[in-house]
Formats: structure tokens, sequence, C-alpha cells
């Protein structure tokens, strides 16, 4: 048995379903769909969830939204008719996102994730009437009458463990079924959805369920790459990762996958195929438990912007019991989660985005660390970059950061943060956001271009 997830650009409009159609079709094995909600037609287009969240938002600001409610139903309204599907099922959609807004309004948060919600659920109903209009034996099924159940941290949620005992059930099912990805609910019976990029993560805990031979991920792409080819011109294709390099690269900007798809496949041993909906008999890539180290010791090279470094310093820190953990409660009590801690003997370096935080909070956290734990000095230091490379095979070389630390000063980047995991699976370098694509093409070019 297979689950397979395809993207928002995998279902985009009525052609680009008509195309996951046949290639699900094209294999007996998979019986269990997650999709996404339709995404850009084009590079000029806006993604359903994105104007979801503009009606929900607007909704709550003024108690109606008829222009942004209709140019979502007209959406879908163009995908039934591109289907040859009837009205009936545009009045479906129609119905159901007025219903919507019609919800408790006094939980922004919980409001939201019940509109955003809206765009996979309907595409699934509409992939469904489909394949059922095409003859096939095929149903849309509920994530609350599945038994996805989630933790109750609206657009941040988590699976509940019950979960899988629920949806094991699946794999009983004769029919094709169509899962809508990014949301559950809660045990209260709540909508509440993933971070953005979710359905990922619901393709794989439904796999993981179902313990399904092959989880594959369908997206725009033959292959997953070295690196950003965004960054770097026809970057190396890398026919398979490890989880663990996978999990690295995913965390560090990779957007094939969302940083938490794995976590239950891995657990299971289930192996990922990232596959191209628009080149489907491409190998594609995968991701597996293990792999012959034949590419040298990096396999890719990521990274992310939107950082923030908060470097504290005191003299004698290291004998100061407890100081650790004191400075991590003062971020537990502001809501900030950090990313990385390098540290010296008399310093210490905390690594996190920086959206989390406003003047305000940045100020008080600046005090409350002076004040509370008589540091030296404290300073926050914004829009930063953290480039990564990774390899399982640089657990056995000798060399690494010497090459990428010479690699990184010819390009005239300055390092001002390096940190690796005891893993040795990643070598991590922080750097001025300004310095970012300079930093990729060095690295590549170190790694790769020999």
């Amino acid at each position: 048995m297979k689950v397979v997830k395809f993207g928002g650009s995998s279902l985009a409009d009525a052609h680009q379903i008509k195309k996951v159609c046949d290639i699900i079709l094209s294999d007996k094995d998979r019986r269990l769909v997650v999709v996404s909600a339709p995404g850009k037609r084009s590079k000029e287009d806006t993604k359903v969830t994105d104007l979801l969240i503009a009606l929900g938002q607007k909704y709550l600001k003024e108690g109606k939204a008829d222009d942004e409610l209709n140019t979502i139903i007209s959406r879908y309204d163009e995908i039934a008719k591109g289907l040859g599907l009837s009205s009936d099922v545009a009045d479906v959609v129609a119905n159901d996102l007025k219903s919507r807004l019609k919800g408790d309004v006094s939980d922004g948060e919980r409001f939201m994730d019940t509109i955003k919600a809206a765009g996979e659920d309907n595409n699934a109903k509409v992939v469904a009437a489909y394949l059922v209009s095409k003859g096939i034996d095929a149903a849309y099924i509920n994530p609350k009458d599945a038994g996805l159940l989630l933790s109750n941290k609206y657009g941040n949620a988590r699976v509940l463990p019950e979960s899988y005992d629920n949806l094991k059930a699946l794999k009983n099912r004769k029919e094709l079924l169509v899962f809508p990805g990014f949301f559950g609910y809660s045990k209260s019976g709540d909508i509440v959805t993933f971070p953005r990029g979710g359905s990922d993560i619901t393709g794989s805990i439904l796999a993981a369920a179902v313990k399904a031979d092959v989880y594959e991920n369908f997206t725009d792409v033959d292959s997953v790459y070295a690196a950003n080819p965004n960054i770097i011109d026809n970057p190396k294709p890398i026919p398979t990762f490890t989880y663990r390099e996978m999990r690295e690269l995913s965390y560090s900007g990779f957007s094939i996958l969302h940083e938490e798809t794995l976590e239950p496949v891995y657990r299971m041993g289930i192996p990922v195929c990232i596959k191209n909906t628009n080149n489907p008999l491409a190998p594609g890539t995968m991701i597996v438990p293990t792999r012959k180290l034949y590419n040298g010791p990096v396999v890719g090279i990521a990274s992310d912007t939107g950082f923030c470094n908060i470097f504290v310093s005191k003299y004698m820190m290291n004998r100061e019991i407890g100081f650790g953990r004191r400075i991590l409660s003062i971020l537990e009590d502001e809501g900030l989660s950090y990313e990385h801690i390098p540290s010296g003997i008399d310093n210490m370096s905390i690594v996190l985005k920086q959206k989390q935080l406003d003047e305000d909070k940045e100020k008080r956290i600046i005090n409350r660390i002076k004040e509370e734990l008589k540091a030296d000095d404290v300073t926050i230091e914004r829009n930063r970059a953290l480039v990564m490379i990774v390899g399982e095979g640089m657990m056995r070389s000798v060399g690494i950061l010497a090459r990428a630390s010479a690699a990184l000063a010819k390009a005239n980047v300055n390092v001002e943060i390096i940190n690796q995991g005891s893993s040795e699976v990643s070598m991590m370098f922080g750097i001025k956001e300004e310095d970012n694509v300079t930093a990729v093409k060095a690295l590549y070019n170190e790694f790769f271009s020999c």
C-alpha cells in the first residue's frame, strides 16, 4: 500500500487535477491520497490558502468580506467546471465557506484555523467527486471521522498518539480514499491546523498509521537537489538521502518537505519518495533510514534567513551553576523558542527566529538578563542567516570544517557562529543575511564542483 500526497502546485487547476488522478490510477497500490489546497497557477497567482487567510482576517476586522469570499468560490467553480463536474460541487464549496464564516469569532486563532482548513478540505471533496465521476470507487474522508486528533495549538498543532490507532482502520477500506491535508481536530472538536506546509505531515502520519510500504510526496521538481536551484544554476540532483540528512536540510531551509514531516515515517522505517507530478516517470529522490556513502561527505547545502542572535557575556560564567537554565527560563517566560546555543567559557549565543521579537520584548529580555543574571554584556544582532552543510559522510571525513571555512573566507564571508551537532551529520554557520547567497555558492563550489 502506498500513501501519496500532492502539493498545491500539483492541484492548482483542473488540468493539474486530471494529471494527478491519472498518476493515482496508474498504480493500484496508491489507495490513500492526501491533497493540499490549490496552489499558484502562475508566478503572479495567489495560493488558495493565502486567499483564505485574507478572507478570515478581513472578516475578523470588518464583519464581512464579500469580495474575498467570491474570489475563492470562483476559483473552485472554475476547477469544478474544468473537471466537467456539476454545479452542485461548487455549491457545496460555497456553502461550506459561508458556514465557516458564521462560526464563533471570539477566538481569532481558532476562527482562522477553521477558515484556513477550508482549502484542503474542499479540494479533497472536489478530487473525490472527479474520481467518482470517472467511475472510480473513491471517497472523501473527513479527518474528524477518521480520528485525526491534534493538540489544541492553533496554527502549530502536533498529532496526538491515539490518532495512529484511529487511523489504521483506513487500511481496511476498499475505496480509493481522498484525505485533506494540513488539519485535524482537537479533542474538543475544533479544527486545528499544522504549520504552513503541513499537508506533508498529514501524509506522513497516515503512512505510519497504515504501515504503508512507501510514502510518495509529489511536488513540482524531478528530484531533491544538493542546493537551492534559485541560488545555484543546475544543482546536482541527489537520488538518496537519509532521514537525518533530510530532516536537517528541511529545518535549514529546504522547501521540499516541511521540517516536521519525517518523524512519523522515521519511527516506522517507511521510505519516502519525492516525485514530480509533471514528470511522474522520473525516479525522484528516496529518503531512507541508511544509504551507501558514495557521493562525498556533504550531500546538501541549505540556508535560511530571518534569525537574530542574543549574545550574552559574563566573566566566570562557566563557574556559575544554573546560568544556562535561568537564561532559558527567561526565554520561556517570554514565549520564545531557540534554534542553537553555541557557547564559550564566559559567553553564549542564543540563535532564534527574529520574528518572535518585537521592540518591546527585545528591550525587556536585555534588561532581564542584565538584572536577573548580572550579565556583563547583552546584545541582540538581527538580520542573520544560517547556512548548513549536511551529510552522513561528514562523520568519517577529516577537514570538513577547514574546507568550509576556507571557502567562506575566500568569498569574503565573515562567519560569526559555528555549531556542529553531536551526530556530526550537519555543520551550521551563522552569517549576516547579506552574505547568504555568496556563502551558499562558495560552499557548493567547494563540495560539489570538483
